[in-house]
């Protein structure tokens, strides 16, 4: 992969982070999309991609190190949710009392920057779509084609 296409997969994944940010501050349709422990947990794996890809930029000889390392972060921001698209199928499964949000909010991160990494939401609330779909949905989505993108990229032969 090239250095432009490690550093656009770095800017998109960081772009979806900068979008739930604003979902989170101002709100979409008159309602504000609190960040609930497993959106904490996807926009991690977000960063993830992004660091990793920027990191392969950067260090040439390490760089499918770092790109395995951005195919880990994106299947595990994939299964991350796709458990919290489950959970939005399967309300009665959530008891309504996360004991993960109080794990995650206990982070230094949580406490330092507590507008991207502090976890209020319920993981099986049902907020108004966009376009369609819900955001966990939208995060599937994405991660799956961040892993497919990774993926094919990791095993091609280098030109």
């Amino acid at each position: 992969m090239s250095k432009s296409q490690y550093l656009y997969l770095s800017l998109l994944s960081l772009a979806l982070v900068a979008f739930a940010v604003i979902l989170q501050q101002v709100g979409y349709q008159g309602v504000s999309f609190l960040p609930c422990p497993l959106c904490i947990l996807q926009r991690v794996g977000y960063l993830g991609i992004a660091i990793c890809c920027i990191l392969a930029v950067g260090v040439q000889p390490l760089r499918k190190f770092f790109h395995g390392l951005a195919i880990i972060a994106a299947g595990y921001g994939l299964s991350v949710a796709a458990h919290q698209v489950w959970l939005l199928s399967h309300p009665e499964s959530s008891c309504g009392i996360d004991p993960l949000e109080t794990w995650i909010n206990q982070f230094q991160l949580a406490q330092g920057l507590p507008w991207l990494f502090k976890a209020d939401g319920l993981c099986s609330a049902q907020l108004p779509s966009i376009l369609g779909l819900q955001v966990p949905e939208w995060s599937l989505l994405w991660f799956g084609i961040f892993l497919a993108v990774l993926l094919v990229t990791f095993f091609r032969k280098q030109k």
